[in-house]
């Protein structure tokens, strides 16, 4: 098993457990090429601290990848508007992006 995947589960449960941590993980599990894992950790970070736009966008991806086109336009929607509330307007720019080309491709 890849050895930072290792050390940030080792965390998990403990004092250090939060959205970070959840989000750092989800990225791991990505660059490992495990969308489905990574969905799972970018879900717990967002319901620990629903006001993370990187972590709403990340799932969006991580969804995207896993298949899941629907999951992951929803997820980009509702990052748009965490990331617009918080004045985050580049990751607001961002999802819209994905989210339109989502929305494209569901309609062919």
């Amino acid at each position: 098993m890849n050895p930072r995947i290792e050390a940030l589960e080792k965390m998990l449960g403990g004092p250090r457990d939060s959205a970070l941590l959840r989000f750092s993980l989800g990225n791991e599990y990505l660059k490992a090429g495990d969308a489905a894992k990574a969905g799972d950790c970018f879900h717990a970070a967002v319901a620990r601290d629903p006001a993370y736009s990187a972590a709403w966008k990340a799932l969006g991806k991580a969804l995207a990848e896993a298949g899941d086109q629907t999951g992951a336009l929803a997820a980009y929607e509702k990052g748009i508007a965490v990331a617009e509330a918080r004045g985050d307007i580049q990751a607001a720019k961002e999802m819209s992006v994905f989210a339109r080309r989502i929305r494209k491709a569901l309609e062919d």
